[in-house]
């Protein structure tokens, strides 16, 4: 019977706090967490990975605001998924560096939230600046 696994790994395993998240640190920090990874399922068939990307979110942000004189800032589900791609390749190279013998596949995804969700009103975990509600509705 194969065996499968989840792991989920969150935006400050790539960005330690302290680190200013230059690509070393990130590929660095990748390394590290691909090497627990192999570890933790080297008895497993087939793994899935997830990723979280909150402190990529909020420098891409920051990033979009700082050169808004010169290129349009990208909306935030785009720097997400510019987020996700990125980290998903630091992962990729990082798993096949540890782990030779298993394909890896990294893979953007959608998620539909209800804009209605109560949970908008107590936000719990802010990523990147904090905007006026006319910045933010020029942002969206």
């Amino acid at each position: 019977m194969a065996r499968h696994a989840l792991v989920a790994v969150g935006g400050n395993a790539l960005i330690r706090q302290g680190q200013r998240g230059t690509m070393a640190e990130q590929r660095e920090n990748a390394a590290i967490t691909a090497g627990c990874i192999v570890q933790l399922t080297a008895h497993i068939d087939a793994v899935a990975l997830t990723h979280g990307n909150g402190p990529q979110v909020g420098a891409e942000l920051l990033q979009g605001g700082l050169a808004a004189a010169e290129v349009s800032p990208e909306p935030l589900d785009v720097a997400v998924a510019q987020t996700q791609g990125a980290i998903g390749y630091v992962l990729a190279q990082a798993l096949a560096a540890a782990r030779s013998r298993a394909p890896v596949v990294p893979g953007v995804t959608q998620t539909v939230v209800d804009e209605h969700d109560p949970a908008f009103q107590q936000p719990t975990k802010p990523i990147g600046p904090f905007y006026s509600a006319e910045e933010a509705q020029w942002r969206a």
